[in-house]
C-alpha cells in the first residue's frame, strides 16, 4: 500500500443497500485512511429507501449516494481501486460480481436487507442489522496495519473478516 488513502470499492449486484451502507461506514470510520466507493454489476438505479432512512438516522448526508455501475471504476479517469470487497450473500444463491483488474479482492457476504418484507419497522431493523455487521467488519479491517502489509496478507485478513458472525 502507498502513503495515499486506500481506495476501497464495495460491490454488490444492485448497489442499492449493502454496498451503499458499506461505502458510508468506510467513509465515516476510515476517514483519512480510506476513500470509499460502491458500485453494482446490475445497479438498481437508486439507493433503497430504507438505506437512505438509515443513513439519515445516523447523521450521514445522503446526497452523495447513488446506485451506479462498476463500469465507472474501470475506464480512464476512474479512481485507482486498491481493494474490491463483495458483500452479496452467495449462500442465498445470489450471484456476486467479480471486479476485473488488479485490486486485492475479498468477500464479506451478508443477507440482503432489501429482500426483507413487512412493515417499515421490520425493514428498517434488517437494514440496522446489516449496518451493525458491516460496521464490525470495517472496524476489524481498520484495526489492521494494512498500509504496511503485503497484498496477500491483506487479502487473507479481509477474507477472514468476511467470515465474522452474520456472514451469508
Amino acid at each position: 500500500m502507498s502513503d495515499q488513502a486506500c481506495n476501497v470499492l464495495i460491490l454488490c449486484t444492485g448497489n442499492s443497500a449493502r454496498s451503499i451502507l458499506g461505502e458510508a461506514i468506510l467513509a465515516r470510520l476510515g476517514e483519512g485512511r480510506i476513500a470509499s466507493f460502491s458500485a453494482g454489476s446490475k445497479p438498481k438505479g437508486e439507493p433503497h429507501p430504507a438505506a437512505l432512512r438509515l443513513l439519515a438516522r445516523k447523521g450521514i448526508d445522503t446526497a452523495r449516494f447513488r446506485s451506479k455501475s462498476w463500469n465507472e471504476f474501470t475506464g480512464p479517469g476512474a479512481p485507482r481501486i486498491d481493494i474490491a470487497i463483495t458483500v452479496c450473500g452467495n449462500a442465498a444463491q445470489e450471484a456476486c460480481p467479480v471486479f476485473m483488474g488488479a485490486p486485492i479482492k475479498a468477500h464479506w457476504g451478508l443477507p440482503d436487507p432489501a429482500d426483507v418484507t413487512g412493515d417499515e419497522a421490520q425493514v428498517d431493523a434488517a437494514f440496522e442489522a446489516t449496518w451493525q455487521a458491516l460496521g464490525a467488519r470495517v472496524r476489524a479491517f481498520l484495526a489492521l496495519p494494512f498500509e504496511r502489509m503485503a497484498p496477500s496478507d491483506i487479502a487473507a485478513s479481509l477474507n477472514e473478516i468476511g467470515e465474522m458472525e452474520g456472514a451469508a
